[in-house]
């Protein structure tokens, strides 16, 4: 029979019968003497190989540095040792929690905590003693009372819920009144709704209707005048444009030539140049070098000119001196003061 050259794979799987049959041997004796025997006898990937196993095996070998004390481990990063858990350190050594009964070793495994249902005393876990009507609460060391009940020194006590009324889960009073009832005192009484009116959103109240206003216990008309109007609120009232509140009666307002209504219709204004003069509108004298204001009621000086009585009049500028931001005045130069009428020279 004939056989064929070995393939790729049974080349393979000699070598790494070879690579068994060295390595094993050299292992026994120094890592280093070893791995430099083997790696003279290997060639291409598998010296590689030999390099990277001897690698990852360093840190294993540190796993447990010299001076680390029984049921320790080195920490993750840098030097030293932390003690596993359920030990605690102590004079440089590991030594066991002592758990008592009814507890557990705590998230962080060097202490304990009391299992729920127990509550920690010194060295101990005591059992949480309830009282009838009580529950643990969500931390399960402490108790807290049903619902109906109030907590009253180490009992829990029944609340008394008077007619008319509900429990409510809130801090002071346990219960709340019923719409249509207030609270007073331990009782919730009826509340007494006048004609004319109705509860208010809360029902602890009453409002009166619209076109009514409060007057003490009852809701009286509101009495609307002529070309009056119920207010937005509805418990009063306003006028009409173009008249005015005079007492209980709503009056024309008297609108003078030159002159028009505001926009809310209960006063007049005078026109642009025009101003108020008592009950008309005088026109707006300009002097020269004069302009009328925004507004138009009133007058103005150009740049470089200022009001002197109802003229205006040129702004006479100092040496060493500048026109002003708004064009009625005038400043010193940097490096000058004013004083008086002048500018002199800072220092001097």
């Amino acid at each position: 029979m004939r056989f064929e050259p070995a393939t790729g794979a049974r080349r393979r799987q000699d070598k790494m019968h070879t690579l068994h049959r060295n390595v094993h041997p050299t292992a026994m004796k120094t890592p280093r003497e070893g791995l430099d025997r083997q790696l003279r006898q290997d060639t291409g990937s598998f010296r590689w190989l030999r390099v990277a196993l001897f690698v990852l095996a360093a840190p294993i070998a540190q796993a447990h540095p010299a001076g680390t004390p029984a049921n320790a481990h080195a920490k993750p990063y840098g030097e030293g040792w932390d003690c596993d858990r359920g030990y605690r350190e102590r004079d440089q050594r590991c030594v066991p929690v002592q758990v008592p009964p009814h507890a557990h070793l705590d998230l962080s495994g060097r202490g304990w905590k009391c299992a729920r249902g127990y509550r920690q005393v010194k060295n101990t876990c005591t059992a949480i003693e309830l009282p009838p009507n009580a529950f643990l609460d969500s931390r399960g060391d402490g108790w807290q009372c049903r619902r109906g009940y109030a907590r009253d020194d180490r009992s829990c006590a029944p609340i008394n819920v008077p007619a008319h009324a509900y429990l409510v889960d809130s801090y002071g009073k346990r219960w709340a009144c019923e719409r249509g009832y207030r609270a007073i005192g331990d009782a919730c009484l009826a509340v007494v709704v006048p004609p004319h009116a109705f509860l208010e959103s809360r029902g602890r109240d009453w409002r009166c209707a619209r076109g009514y206003r409060r007057a003490d216990h009852s809701c009286v008309a509101v009495a609307v005048p002529a070309h009056g109007y119920l207010d937005a609120l509805g418990d009063g009232w306003r006028c009409e444009r173009s008249f005015r509140a005079s007492g209980s009666s709503c009056v024309p307002l008297d609108i003078p030539l030159h002159a028009h209504l505001l926009p809310s219709g209960t006063d007049w204004e005078c026109d642009r140049a025009y101003y108020r003069s008592g009950n008309s509108c005088v026109v707006v004298r300009v002097p020269p070098h004069g302009y009328l204001a925004p507004a138009g009621h009133d007058w103005n000086c150009e740049r470089g000119y200022k009001k002197s009585d109802r003229l205006c009049v040129t702004i006479d500028l100092p040496d060493n001196a500048h026109m002003g931001h708004f064009g009625n005045d005038w400043t010193c130069n940097p490096g000058y003061r004013r004083q008086g009428r002048i500018c002199t020279q800072d220092g001097v």
